[in-house]
């Protein structure tokens, strides 16, 4: 009976991922690719100096859901006194990097004499000054927003990119902005780091009336590892602590007059901008498993708003949480998807024993874990994993402050689900990418977007997860090994150019290796793509 089942299970499953639907429905605009009702996206890891294995800063963020895929670095600019910014709105949507369709210029600001080089993605990220910045949208209440402010989170990211150095710097600008020009955002979080430190910022909208913004920063100590995941996490503000704590200067009084504040209550910001309970499974899961030894509990009102590791924390270390689905936790979505086979002890006597099915993976849509829960009730309980399939890139940023700027921080980029696709080393100072990457692969099907090469193969190694990950698996820790044995000689050739004088060619040097390196991880997925289809293309 249960293998009957599991068998109809597979050709239901075969049939439904390699239709259009699969491909494509995950990606509608309209459709949450976590399923009705579960308004989660984007997921940032920080570690400070001193809890890292070298004493790197880290930051990162996973852009999860329909946003664009291309990317492209954005050079230094010069610009005319008494010239203008522009601020935009509907860039998160757009096919190119000169696609103007939905996007609307709600105001300007006076533009600076001269603005830094960034990585341009949808939520942009770092510039050639080890400026980092991850992000997650924590919504917030609905009451607190207000179209009429100017900025929307992006902007705000990108102003900071292009005119800061240091995330202090960065945190007082996006503040100071938001407050004078008005911030028209849901609630965010972002995660700011530079050389020496990182910061947590939440800010939202102050409800009706002139646009403002309420907004506060708290430093994650240099010994401590944080996490955002789409929920306000400050609670406690220390006011009289301007090393840990930043916020806007008419704070109190905005909570008061909107009513989410008594005068009398320590001031809880989470509980001022969201009212929620301050974590989910994703905050705990990072922050139990980086500190084992404080027995933190699911059922706590609050969680630490950080944590100092057990262990000293590697950017692989990162790198595997953003592959997490919780396998073999009481949170592994799969551990209940058992079918019966039959064996053989060592005699020849015939046995049966239950073990997963193949087929079972932790990236299925919401479609089809209520098609399983309905032929099996309560099969799945629906966890949200911080890998997930409808995760447009990720990136995972480094700082550090004892190599040369242009070779100091490194996003470690990916395409698509980052529990399947390989990181690709972008550094502060690289020139260009490849051209594919100027495409996004939201839109339509592309073979010019550079995300089409590793979405089709990862979709297709969910067919049989067991089957598909022993070929996507090795081939992501291949590229990572490869990476991080490569670049102590890269970088330290780039430093010897650089101590040279010689910075064009350090930074032309870095620039190759990084498209060199991105286009190999492009043919490798492109030849998985017809591993699988060998393998699953024929429905059986």
């Amino acid at each position: 009976m249960q293998n009957s089942f599991f068998k109809k299970f597979a050709l239901l499953a075969i049939l439904f991922l390699l239709s259009p639907k699969f491909f494509f429905g995950i990606f509608d605009p309209e459709i949450d690719p976590d399923g009705p009702g579960y308004p989660e996206s984007c997921t940032s890891i920080m570690v400070g100096r001193l809890a890292t294995v070298d004493g790197s800063v880290i930051t990162s963020h996973s852009c999860d859901g329909n946003y664009r895929t291309w990317l492209e670095i954005v050079p230094r600019q010069k610009h005319e006194e008494g010239s203008m910014l522009p601020v935009l709105w509907g860039t998160l949507h757009t096919e190119t990097p000169w696609d103007r369709n939905k996007v609307s210029q709600k105001g300007e600001i006076p533009q600076v004499a001269e603005t830094f080089a960034y990585l341009n993605v949808a939520y942009p990220a770092m510039n050639e000054k080890q400026l980092a910045i991850g992000e997650t949208t924590i919504t917030g209440r609905r009451e607190l927003r207000n179209e009429e402010g100017l900025f929307l989170i992006e902007e705000l990211q990108k102003i900071a990119l292009q005119r800061c150095s240091t995330a202090r710097d960065a945190i007082r600008l996006m503040g100071a902005l938001a407050e004078e020009y008005g911030y028209g955002d849901w609630a965010e979080c972002l995660t700011v780091a530079d050389k020496k430190e990182v910061w947590h910022f939440e800010i939202s909208g102050s409800g009706p009336g002139e646009p403002s913004a309420m907004w506060v920063a708290q430093r994650i100590p240099d010994d401590h590892v944080g996490v955002s995941a789409n929920i306000a996490r400050i609670s406690d503000v220390d006011f009289n602590n301007p090393n840990y704590f930043l916020y806007s200067k008419d704070l109190k009084e905005v909570a008061m007059r909107n009513g989410f504040w008594d005068g009398e209550e320590p001031f809880k910001f989470h509980k001022v901008i969201s009212g929620r309970k301050p974590f989910a499974i994703r905050d705990f899961y990072v922050l139990s498993t980086m500190a084992p030894s404080l027995n933190l509990s699911f059922d706590a009102e609050e969680l630490p708003f950080s944590v100092k590791p057990d262990k000293k924390v590697s950017v692989e270390d990162v790198m595997r949480y953003y592959r997490e689905t919780y396998e073999g936790t009481p949170w592994d979505m799969t551990q209940n998807l058992l079918i019966t086979v039959k064996k053989k002890d060592d005699e020849g006597n015939e046995y049966e024993e239950q073990v997963k099915s193949p087929t079972a993976n932790p990236w299925m849509s919401n479609d089809l874990r209520n098609l399983i829960n309905e032929l099996k009730p309560g099969a799945i309980e629906r966890q949200r994993t911080i890998a997930i399939a409808g995760c447009s890139y990720s990136q995972i940023i480094q700082c550090r402050d004892w190599l040369p700027d242009e070779i100091g921080a490194i996003a470690w980029f990916s395409f698509d689900n980052p529990g399947q696709s390989p990181r690709i080393p972008i550094f502060s100072g690289t020139l260009h990418l490849p051209e594919s990457f100027k495409i996004c692969g939201q839109h339509r099907y592309r073979q010019d977007a550079a995300i089409w090469s590793f979405r089709e193969a990862n979709r297709l190694a969910t067919v049989n997860h067991e089957r598909g990950r022993a070929i996507i698996e090795p081939a992501v820790q291949h590229f990572q090994q490869k990476a991080l044995s490569e670049l102590p000689l890269v970088e330290r050739r780039a430093a010897e150019l650089i101590k040279a004088g010689q910075n064009q060619e350090a930074r032309e040097y870095i620039t190759a290796y990084t498209n060199d390196f991105a286009a190999a991880t492009m043919k490798r997925w492109e030849e998985n793509r017809n591993q699988l289809w060998l393998m699953f293309g024929r429905g059986f």
